[in-house]
């Protein structure tokens, strides 16, 4: 009887596999989408916009812009485009009279982000423009870095305030004695506790709850807490009346304790 050929020597069965299973390791993989912003600037100088746009193009690819010189032109565009991201808003533009134009463009579109973007250096001006709706205040001499900086900060929903103008406390004379009438008494800075003094401190600098959060090593949200305690303390409504109260403040003669 003859024997069977043994299966180990059987001719071997060959499958073309390249077309069964798709070969994923050499397949290319689309990197994340940037998002992309509508983004409005409304200033009156041609050059500065344009200046603007180029930071905005750099630094937010893709994103649209759209120009206005004036008031009316910029409440004309915020009704036909609610879908804006953000608003970047001259001071000194035709029709803004001061801040009474961010009021008005506030009132027109309250859910919008507005930023002011400006050349104003005081300090008081900043603060006012944040107490009046602004999320932001950028200065037209802040280096693009910076500028881009701002504005992804307000883009991530947070307030931006230019932490050079707030720690120089520069400000007009008829300003700076309109608030010390109104100085924060010994009494209510030693109901604060060590920390929240420290807290109050940098926010009188101008950082921001994630700024402070670092500088302490403390937890963002840990922040937050103090800010709100601060707040009830001193009787004050929002940051920017706790800052305005604090400015002359002399921190160290508190915190010895």
């Amino acid at each position: 009887m003859l024997n069977e050929p043994d299966a180990a020597f059987a001719p071997e069965k060959r499958y073309d596999v390249s077309k069964t299973i798709p070969d994923n390791d050499n397949k290319p993989v689309d990197p994340p989408m940037e998002p992309t912003y509508k983004i409005l600037i409304a200033d009156d100088h041609p050059l500065f916009r344009e200046a603007i746009s180029s930071v905005i193009s750099t630094g937010f690819d893709g994103s649209k812009i759209i120009e206005t010189a004036d008031l009316d032109s910029a409440l004309d565009i915020t009704r036909e485009n609610d879908d804006l991201d953000l608003i970047l808003l001259d001071l000194n533009m035709p029709g803004m009279h001061g801040l009474n134009g961010l009021i008005t463009l506030r009132n027109e579109a309250p859910t919008i982000p507005v930023v002011i973007v400006s050349a104003e250096e005081d300090k008081q001006v900043v603060l006012q423009a944040i107490t009046y709706g602004a999320c932001g205040f950028i200065t037209k001499s802040s280096p693009r870095a910076q500028m881009t900086d701002a504005i992804q900060q307000i883009l991530n929903g947070n307030v931006y305030l230019p932490s050079d103008i707030i720690r120089t406390g520069k400000e007009s004379t008829h300003r700076r004695s309109r608030h010390e009438d109104n100085p924060i008494s010994p009494e209510l800075l030693n109901s604060l506790t060590r920390r929240q003094l420290l807290v109050l401190e940098r926010m009188s600098k101008g950082e921001s709850n994630k700024q402070i959060a670092y500088n302490l090593n403390i937890a963002e949200t840990t922040v937050k807490a103090h800010v709100s305690a601060i707040l009830r303390k001193l009787g004050v409504h929002n940051r920017v009346q706790a800052i305005l109260s604090a400015s002359d403040v002399d921190f160290s003669q508190y915190l010895k304790r």
